[in-house]
């Protein structure tokens, strides 16, 4: 299923195989809204490292309890000749411009963490 330009449904399947929950679509649907503006923006592919995870697999790999993987919120993302800290710095911009939801990121080696919980949290 294509939910914007650049980004199909299978692209935040669960790691173990599970795909996302029908009642959790409108979530992934907003989240990939999201970073179809930071695509846009960006002109490069934004590979999803981890999109939903179901309960089990989340606590398998140390996921947070009630952690927004698990809601279809949230996406750790890679962009190739970028680092972390320069897609959340580009992520920052198009919050504060009001064209990417407020949400959570979190800065980490190979990869950034955004979800869309609606509210400013950073990590």
């Amino acid at each position: 299923m294509q939910l914007t330009k650049n980004f199909n449904i299978n692209e935040f399947e669960c790691h173990d195989g599970t795909g996302v929950p029908w009642n959790l679509v409108e979530n992934v649907q907003k989240l990939a809204d999201n970073l179809q503006v930071l695509r846009d923006t960006l002109d490069k592919p934004v590979h999803i490292i981890s999109g939903y995870r179901n309960p089990t697999y989340n606590k398998r790999v140390g996921g947070a309890k009630r952690s927004y993987h698990m809601k279809a919120m949230a996406g750790d993302i890679r962009v190739n000749g970028m680092t972390p800290k320069a897609i959340r710095a580009t992520i920052e911009i198009l919050i504060a411009e009001g064209k990417m939801q407020q949400g959570g990121l979190g800065l980490y080696k190979t990869f950034v963490h955004y979800d869309n919980r609606g509210r400013k949290a950073r990590w």
